[in-house]
């Protein structure tokens, strides 16, 4: 039986290594557990662990019959695992010979941005067309969470389909503003606040005056569609942006969603500045 100073080295030199094996057993793991979220496999990896905790217990509390039969099991789900978790497996070492599994983590986020920008500008693009009015609001750096529960909660992936849908006029989540947080609609149906600033066009309707009532408190962005128009628009960091072409509408908010600075400059921009009260 080894001693235990055999198995760890408390030289500076041995505290170190140990110290990297640990962080190199975590960054593994942590890598594994990033391939299979959002698959099936999350949770079959739950119930899992609940098999092995459940061996501990008839351990534990000297269950004989019932750690026999976990006995005669567990080694069976070993090879189901492997039978189970088949593509998860198959992908990581796909990646593994691309020399991709460790730029995982970013190539998903370039993924998924893509596709959050695509579906934004896709409905976007659909609903100007057939003026069909809209309010979309992505939380940045302040919550929102206030004005979430004054909506429907929906907790839902982004699709443009999705929030076509949900603008749709006469259907039951058309008015109010649809929130985005965390890269998911979070709720439909929202009340924002509306600004009660002077400086505010005449010509502007409830939407755009929501929209920018939102800026005035919160880092928000908010796409607004025209009902009367079909013009498209965005408020962020204190400015509207009216009248954006498609072109323009997509640089735009890439640039403020995403920190992009290539974004055209030829915008029919009215400007605004926050103001305090008194």
């Amino acid at each position: 039986m080894p001693k235990w100073d055999t198995i760890i080295d408390f030289s500076p030199v041995g505290v170190l290594i140990n110290i990297v094996d640990v962080l190199l057993v975590w960054f593994v793991f942590y890598k594994l557990f990033t391939i299979i979220k959002g698959t099936k496999a999350v949770q079959l990896l739950k119930g899992v662990f609940v098999l092995l905790i459940a061996r501990l217990l008839t351990e534990f509390f000297g269950l004989d019959t019932l750690k026999w039969m976990m006995d005669q099991v567990l080694p069976m789900g070993f090879l189901a695992i492997i039978i189970i978790f088949q593509p998860e497996l198959r992908r990581a070492l796909e990646q593994l010979g691309r020399g991709r599994l460790f730029a995982r983590t970013a190539m998903q986020e370039e993924e998924e941005r893509e596709r959050l920008m695509e579906a934004i500008t896709k409905s976007v693009s659909y609903m100007a067309k057939r003026r069909i009015g809209a309010l979309i609001s992505i939380e940045r750096e302040t919550g929102l969470s206030e004005y979430i529960e004054t909506g429907i909660p929906m907790d839902s992936v982004m699709t443009s389909e999705l929030l076509i849908n949900i603008f749709i006029p006469n259907t039951p989540l058309h008015d109010g503003a649809v929130i985005v947080q965390k890269n998911r609609i979070a709720a439909a149906a929202c009340y924002l606040p509306l600004s009660e600033s002077s400086f505010i066009s005449k010509e502007l309707g409830t939407r755009h005056r929501a929209a920018i009532g939102l800026s005035e408190v919160t880092d928000a962005i908010t796409v607004i569609v025209s009902e009367e128009t079909g013009a498209v628009s965005i408020t962020a960091d204190g400015d509207l942006d009216r009248n954006l072409s498609m072109e323009e509408f997509e640089a735009r908010l890439r640039r403020v969603w995403f920190g992009n600075t290539t974004e055209q400059t030829n915008t029919s921009r009215w400007k605004w500045r926050r103001r305090k009260n008194g």
